[in-house]
């Protein structure tokens, strides 16, 4: 079953441009499914008595345009497939014609809070999850090569701002991190994230960053040399 909802591109969701950044296209997209776990009874209260949540493990997202300031939007998200621990939902983007202007396949992870490992998901996740046929759209893999060489930046420390309820680095936090090391003209049409591991508050992330025809690839890793998450941008 899929969940709809429709919205207004605010001046606090743009950038110079006037037009929405690719943070605030993620939220819209973070937020869908939040309202849809909600609307389906599965939502974050009822997960935490159960002490289980669902954790993104992986984004994939292209832009055909970023909409304008106050253009009216359409939201939409579902889930098409559920395999042991994991989830898979799209999301789409239009505008006030029905246009598709962004898309996303979403990998999730359903994970048991207190031991910290992934939990089988349950029969009431599935019930609550009517599955949708999967969207047309190019699908790449889920994780995403390391080229080698790179070009290493100063550290960095994770402040309250970059946290979510779970007490950890939200994963859009993330995608903005990444930003900041490209070029001031970069528009993105293109972005895939890979989550390996939790940065929580007050861990120092190195951003180390590799470009290549156009295609930037930032690692953001920690001093012992594991790696938080990996985002690509063309």
């Amino acid at each position: 079953m899929s969940y709809s909802f429709e919205s207004r591109i605010r001046f606090s969701e743009v950038g110079e441009d006037k037009k929405l950044t690719l943070n605030g296209l993620i939220n819209y997209f973070q937020d869908c499914s939040t309202f849809h776990s909600e609307a389906a009874g599965v939502g974050m209260d009822h997960l935490m008595q159960k002490q289980r949540t669902w954790v993104l493990s992986a984004w994939q997202i292209a832009v055909e345009r970023y909409p304008r300031l106050c253009e009216k939007i359409r939201i939409s998200t579902w889930p098409y497939e559920f395999k042991r621990f994991f989830g898979n939902r799209n999301f789409v983007m239009e505008d006030e014609k029905g246009s598709r202007i962004a898309y996303a396949n979403t990998l999730w992870t359903f994970l048991d809070l207190e031991t910290g490992m992934p939990a089988l998901v349950d029969e009431e996740q599935i019930r609550a999850y009517p599955l949708e046929e999967k969207l047309a759209m190019e699908y790449a893999p889920r994780k995403i090569r390391l080229p080698k060489g790179y070009r290493e930046f100063e550290s960095f420390t994770v402040k309250p701002h970059h946290l979510d309820s779970n007490h950890h680095v939200n994963n859009g936090q993330y995608i903005q991190m990444a930003q900041e090391y490209l070029p001031a003209d970069f528009c993105v049409s293109q972005m895939r994230a890979e989550y390996k591991k939790q940065a929580v508050l007050g861990d120092e992330i190195i951003p180390r960053i590799h470009e290549e025809k156009g295609v930037y690839t930032v690692s953001l890793d920690s001093p012992l040399a594991d790696t938080y998450a990996v985002i690509e941008l063309k």
